[in-house]
């Protein structure tokens, strides 16, 4: 496969970007800059998600014990795996199909350029196999910057909704890099950051964290609301008075959702999960 100067493939068997993926290929030289943020060590193992025509494979293969790449595409696939490092597993793969638990049978480290049209998903999906066991250390993700916003957004801003509440109940998160449209091929019309997601155990405790995470969502598809007509679809499931639940997790029932800390969201949930699981004790008796 021939190169340009600027260490780009090109020529006939170069695989072309395909939209209905969302390719965008990273620059070399931010490729060099991605790599040095990630800051691997010689002991890590990697999964990457989407290495593409390699730009970040080929630099972070040299760099680490062991590094598998999950790639939906098969042309990119089949251009990549003879170029690969004998310590670089190619799984040809839709990465929301990849059995991650599997993989974070032991300390593993994610990097990756997510596809705009299905960061949420990716994100959500890293969450979860945390959440189930997964031995995830960290994450280190290229996302369009608007995602990055929505990821660190921050209490009583437009930014803060659920995907800055799951991530930030799991994760603390460092922006590392913001990159114009021009560090990709082809050129985007969005700006997009580096972040890094340093995954832990729950930063505040919630007893039922599927409930925690549906009672969430319900609350935000009407963040317009106040907390009390937000949840209130929620309590109605489960027969429980919405306004007795509130008062009990101490939360103001008149903000509006975005306005309550993560502590306040676990509160109300525990509050929903003590009463679901004993009827004796619901705040509507």
């Amino acid at each position: 496969m021939r190169r340009d100067s600027r260490g780009r493939a090109s020529g006939p068997q170069a695989p072309q970007s395909k939209k209905r993926f969302g390719q965008h290929f990273l620059e070399p030289a931010w490729a060099d800059r991605l790599v040095q943020a990630i800051a691997a060590r010689p002991t890590d193992r990697f999964l990457e998600i989407g290495p593409g025509p390699g730009a970040l494979t080929l630099r972070l293969a040299p760099l680490v014990a062991h590094l598998s790449a999950v790639e939906l595409d098969r042309d990119m696939s089949e251009a990549l795996r003879p170029r690969l490092p004998p310590n670089v597993s190619l799984v040809e793969q839709d990465f929301l199909d990849f059995d991650l638990l599997a993989a974070a049978d032991g300390d593993l480290r994610v990097a990756g350029n997510l596809p705009y049209n299905v960061s949420s998903p990716i994100l959500f999906k890293l969450l979860r196999a945390r959440r189930d066991g997964g031995r995830l250390i960290d994450a280190t993700l290229m996302v369009q910057r608007e995602v990055a916003d929505r990821i660190e957004g921050a209490p009583g801003t437009k930014n803060y909704g659920t995907l800055a509440i799951f991530v930030q109940l799991r994760a603390t998160v460092r922006r590392l890099l913001t990159l114009p449209p021009g560090a990709f091929r082809p050129v985007p019309k969005v700006h997009s950051a580096v972040l890094r997601l340093e995954f832990s155990d729950p930063v505040v405790e919630v007893k039922d964290e599927a409930l925690f995470e549906r009672m969430v969502r319900t609350i935000f598809t009407q963040r317009r609301k106040t907390v009390l007509n937000a949840v209130k679809s929620f309590a109605d499931e489960r027969a429980i008075d919405p306004r007795r639940a509130i008062a009990a997790a101490g939360v103001d029932a008149t903000l509006r959702p975005e306005a309550l800390q993560l502590t306040e969201f676990a509160r109300l949930a525990d509050v929903f999960a003590a009463a679901s699981s004993s009827p004796s004790s619901s705040p509507s008796q």
